[in-house]
């Protein structure tokens, strides 16, 4: 149920345009593999073995010899999405070089705890971001690093549907999730009901709300950023107090993921810095 704030208007969500990273149909050039890629089965079990950060497992459709299962079961063991891609994407991904049907695709920073967060925010009323399926690793690159500028807590990201702390990621931040804590759930609605018992405001983006700059953010906030593609969910949709809506002039009828999400994170900031606009 959405709740009433007294004096308070309401955000809204945007689109954004379709960017998806991995999944948008992008290819390496001959001869060059992904740098934030292991391939290889032999190459991949080590690498579960070691304990080093890894963001997901891609396996061949239909391939299910050997020790693909193994590597299969000891990934969810580890609590590491598994998924299925072609394998015309999987040799796109490693510059055509023997993948033998598994990709593991590894993480350049380690994850933060929602208690990080509140730790960093200290007395401050509260400002994280909830990125809501993103897809694609330089919007949510570029999200963090706008975050981390405007005086956000916090990043909060979903254990599977987005991406997660690649090394595509990591650079695009430009360091920025060395300084800010990426924290990752595996129910952002759960986490979003946590934060409103916690007294936090959650703000969505459409493109059907209040103008971005009529509503209140001096309080605890929580923003969410829909996925590129489709927006915030049904599901966090229903779960905002408000909705936070960017007016379009133009014939283009969205923005990018994390353009619209920098417009609305430096609204709260000036707020928040009492800034007061001529």
């Amino acid at each position: 149920m959405m709740k009433e704030k007294k004096n308070r208007p309401s955000p809204s969500r945007r689109e954004q345009s379709s960017q998806e990273g991995w999944n948008s149909g992008r290819t390496q050039p001959s001869g060059m593999q992904r740098e934030d890629i292991v391939i290889g089965r032999n190459g991949v079990l080590e690498l579960l073995k070691s304990g080093r950060a890894v963001e997901s497992i891609l396996l061949a459709s239909g391939d299910h010899q050997g020790s693909i299962p193994r590597i299969a079961a000891m990934a969810k063991e580890a609590g590491i999405p598994v998924k299925e891609a072609s394998p015309a994407k999987l040799d796109s991904m490693c510059g055509r070089q023997n993948h033998q049907g598994v990709i593991a695709i590894t993480g350049a920073a380690a994850y933060a705890e929602l208690e990080d967060i509140y730790k960093k925010a200290g007395d401050s009323p509260l400002f994280v971001i909830i990125a809501d399926d993103i897809t694609d690793p330089h919007n949510l690159g570029a999200i963090i690093r706008t975050a981390e500028a405007a005086g956000a807590h916090g990043i909060i990201i979903p254990k599977r549907g987005g991406v997660g702390l690649t090394v595509t990621v990591a650079k695009t931040s430009a360091g920025a999730v060395e300084h800010l804590p990426v924290v990752r759930v595996p129910n952002l609605a759960a986490t979003v009901e946590q934060l409103k018992k916690q007294g936090v405001w959650v703000y969505g983006t459409d493109m059907e709300g209040q103008c971005w700059c009529e509503i209140d953010y001096t309080g605890p906030v929580a923003l969410v950023v829909g996925s590129e593609g489709k927006g915030m969910s049904r599901l966090l949709t229903e779960k905002c107090d408000f909705i936070a809506s960017l007016p379009m002039y133009g014939e283009v009828g969205s923005l990018n993921a994390s353009v619209a999400a920098g417009i609305v994170m430096y609204e709260i900031a000036r707020q928040r810095a009492n800034i007061r606009a001529r």
